[in-house]
């Protein structure tokens, strides 16, 4: 298959009139058109305005995709566990399952490829099985929880770390290599010792699987765990374990000098959430100061309750503009350092080698978008355009590992009206749901 069009190779290299060789699951050849259409006569030829690399969501909740809406303007703490975690503790296997093809679905639709997605407690075979149907890139988690925890999702550490292992068993390396897992961990807050120092046993004992959780993304979070380990949060992480080059720490957003010095040691990766940050006035992460210091930083979407939505194009916007203002600097966090983050940087977060750019080789994680819009009129400079200017509903082609899975827009590998309908008939009941309950907080 021959893609043609303005080719974003990576952050650094533009083809105005370039074309992608797709043999496979990988990437053939990239270059001029002329050449290649010279070369691979015989190829099926598609044509798009612009063609990038697709983009990884490197830390997103799939599966409160239903709550979308339910806990707006609220506090990190209240919103958590008052509303979103009664939401998912009431969540059948069904409607788990549900909210995952619906992340997973609005995620290809938007150019998302590959995500890093922290599940829930229960019912996480639903979600690893939606991702293979629907044919997203991802690594994925169920959630550890045994303190501070609605009754629907608190489990013994022995009991979630089992299950973990049975997961990773089952599914660390399934659909071709296209689903990983990472052991998952709440935060800090929601995990006693003995659950985070066996999270670091399990996936020391599995090769490739990474560890994913949250850390310091809000101040009440920081003086809970201070407050009980006597260490500010990164540090006990590292104490349990919970740094290193396999971890992904999703917001950092308050960290002091030695925090930061502890992840660029550790190799630690960051994933910068700013929607997320922004709408619950957790704070700005100081991801340029991460940048100087070499800590690998990704960007993610977070949730939809946090969030509202999971466009990719948003967050690489505002993750430009919340550096610029907080630094009042309008050269920090440029385009190309924001597209890297949304690109190479997330698969390196992921675990993923040969991803994140259209290289020859490389995997065939390919995104297609149209400029027949006012928005894109002129279209001076294509990378400015899709980092400032782009929407998740200006994809039209979404391919992960050579197979489309969407085109012209539409849904190739599953019915998109059915799953949207399926959403609609499951949080009719959602209310009552979260009225029936536990509320459990610190």
């Amino acid at each position: 298959m021959m893609l043609s069009g303005t080719v974003i190779v990576d952050a650094g290299t533009v083809l105005d009139d370039g074309c992608v060789v797709v043999e496979g699951s990988h990437i053939e050849a990239v270059g001029p058109r002329e050449e290649l259409l010279d070369r691979y006569p015989n190829h099926e030829r598609r044509a798009y305005d612009l063609l990038m690399p697709g983009l990884v969501g490197a830390h997103v909740h799939s599966v409160q995709s239903l709550g979308r809406g339910i806990a707006d303007d609220l506090e990190l703490l209240d919103w958590l566990f008052e509303y979103v975690l009664p939401m998912e503790a009431s969540l059948s296997a069904e409607e788990m399952e549900v909210a995952a093809k619906l992340g997973y679905l609005e995620m290809i639709e938007s150019g998302t490829t590959t995500c890093i997605d922290h599940l829930s407690v229960n019912h996480a075979d639903r979600a690893f099985e939606a991702a293979g149907e629907l044919g997203i890139r991802g690594v994925l988690g169920k959630v550890l929880m045994d303190q501070r925890s609605p009754a629907g999702l608190l489990e013994g550490a022995d009991e979630g770390l089992a299950e973990s292992e049975r997961l990773i068993e089952r599914y660390h390396g399934a659909f071709d290599d296209r689903i990983r897992y990472a052991v998952t961990p709440r935060f800090a807050v929601s995990c006693t010792e003995e659950c985070l120092r066996g999270a670091r046993e399990l996936a020391d004992a599995h090769e490739g699987v990474r560890i994913h959780t949250h850390a310091s993304e809000n101040r009440s979070e920081i003086a809970t765990v201070e407050g009980e380990t006597g260490l500010r949060n990164i540090h006990w992480l590292d104490e349990v374990g919970l740094t290193g080059e396999d971890v992904v720490l999703a917001h950092c957003v308050h960290t002091d000098e030695s925090e930061r010095e502890v992840l660029a040691e550790t190799g630690t990766h960051v994933t910068h959430c700013p929607s997320s940050n922004m709408k619950l006035a957790s704070g700005i992460a100081p991801i340029e100061d991460y940048r100087e210091r070499g800590i690998n930083v990704a960007i993610g979407n977070d949730g939809p309750p946090c969030n509202n939505t999971l466009d990719p194009f948003t967050e690489m916007r505002q993750g430009s503009l919340l550096q610029k203002v907080d630094r009042l600097d309008p050269v920090a966090a440029s385009a190309s350092q924001l597209f890297e983050m949304a690109t190479i940087n997330g698969a390196r977060a992921a675990g993923f080698e040969e991803l994140g750019a259209l290289r020859e080789g490389w995997r065939a994680d390919i995104v297609g978008l149209t400029t027949d819009l006012t928005r894109a009129t002129p279209l001076h400079d294509p990378l400015s355009h899709l980092v400032y200017g782009a929407h998740g509903d200006d994809v039209v082609l979404s391919m992960v590992d050579g197979r489309v899975l969407l085109e012209d827009g539409e849904l190739t590998t599953a019915d998109a009206d059915a799953i949207r309908e399926d959403a609609r008939e499951v949080v009719l009941s959602l209310d009552e749901h979260r009225e029936a309950a536990d509320r459990v907080r610190p």
